[in-house]
């Protein structure tokens, strides 16, 4: 084994404990750190993930996992002009914590208030077929065992409702591929190391955990393997994210 592939079997330790304790470190830096080290554009692609999947009033609530500080939940909350209940799990008390705060100035006048809980996406504390969206931003890749977490998703969407997911992708241009990983692995972990000071180095596990995270067509097998139908990709800002979309199929007799 190369210096470079122990280094990545290091990073990628994907145990509870130790993604619960990386984000946990990172949380009083989360946001300022997404925004800069993604030069702003991560809220368009949390938008454009909005508008591809949109809330529909009276088809039931909307879910958003791994949901950080809250900004995907907060989105499908707007969207839903306060009158969709979003609710947004993450098993990460001090971002659950942010995430509340945020959302209690946007939700104070709302017919619908953004409601957090903590919960292991592997193993959801909820009943089967109930939201009409699913959601997850940038936290699939993070949690151990990928295909039990897309399980979970599909189980409790309801049927004919849409698990979406907005994941890092590795564009396939080969120039820009050149600069992305140039990016990924020299610039990006250097200042968000020096920004937080992660005991967990936590900003040398993001670069890790992207490129060996399955994308496009492969994430999409795995989404139809766990039930889901009509899969499709679109990549966002030349292939550097990608949001999935799947579908529960309908139940019939």
């Amino acid at each position: 084994m190369s210096s470079n592939e122990t280094t990545s079997a290091i990073s990628l330790d994907k145990s509870n404990a130790r993604i619960r304790s990386m984000f946990g470190s990172i949380a009083p830096y989360y946001d300022v750190l997404n925004h800069l080290l993604s030069l702003n554009i991560d809220k368009s692609w949390r938008a454009q993930t909005v508008k591809r999947v949109p809330p529909i009033l009276g088809e039931g609530p909307v879910l958003d996992l791994c949901t950080g500080s809250g900004d995907l939940a907060i989105a499908y909350h707007q969207a839903g002009q306060g009158k969709i209940a979003v609710y947004g799990a993450d098993f990460c008390g001090p971002l659950l914590d942010r995430a509340c705060r945020k959302s209690t100035k946007i939700s104070k006048k709302s017919q619908e208030s953004i409601r957090y809980f903590q919960a292991d996406a592997q193993r959801l504390p909820l009943r089967a077929n109930q939201f009409q969206i699913v959601s997850v931003a940038f936290g699939l890749r993070n949690i151990a065992d990928t295909d039990q977490a897309l399980a979970e998703m599909t189980r409790v969407c309801k049927p004919g409702g849409k698990v979406v997911v907005l994941e890092f992708s590795k564009p396939r241009a080969k120039v820009l591929d050149k600069l992305y990983l140039w990016y990924f692995r020299s610039v990006l972990p250097r200042v968000g190391q020096w920004f937080s000071k992660s005991p967990d180095a936590a900003y040398k596990y993001l670069p890790a955990s992207v490129l060996a995270f399955p994308d496009y067509e492969a994430l999409c097998q795995r989404m139809e393997q766990q039930g889901l139908s009509n899969v499709s990709y679109h990549p966002l800002t030349f292939g550097v994210a990608t949001i999935y979309v799947g579908q529960k199929p309908t139940v019939t007799s």
